[in-house]
């Protein structure tokens, strides 16, 4: 059972770049997905989420518009792409597998599996 994020790199301001979250292991059905991102000495903000149930999206307010979450069931693949990136996008990005089909708007309370970090980092 993991996530596995992948797709980070270095990008200029403007540029666009997409995300990938590869899954395994268990029932994509049962579980939303979200998005979140950690930059040097801030806290862990949510980005994005999936709702498994109604395939409704989530965004915070600073990616609103810029960014897109989507899901490939046949490629057990989740993807964030991110247009318009801002130096403030800057940050380690972590796919990660709610407990719930629902998602909580970009909450990340009752999130149980984590992958590993994907950088990606916008210059100015």
């Amino acid at each position: 059972v993991q996530l596995q994020a992948s797709g980070g790199g270095l990008v200029q301001a403007g540029d666009s770049l997409r995300l990938s979250c590869a899954t395994s292991g268990f029932t994509l059905d049962y579980y939303a997905i979200g998005w979140f991102r950690q930059a040097p000495g801030k806290e862990r903000e949510g980005v994005a989420c999936i709702s498994s149930s109604d395939g409704m999206t989530y965004y915070a307010d600073s990616v609103k518009n810029r960014f897109t979450i989507s899901r490939d069931n046949a490629k057990r693949t989740f993807y964030l792409q991110m247009n318009s990136l801002k130096p403030e996008d800057t940050a380690d990005y972590y796919c990660a597998r709610r407990y719930f089909r629902a998602c909580d708007g970009v909450e990340g309370t009752s999130y149980d599996l984590w992958g590993q970090g994907t950088l990606v980092t916008v210059s100015s």
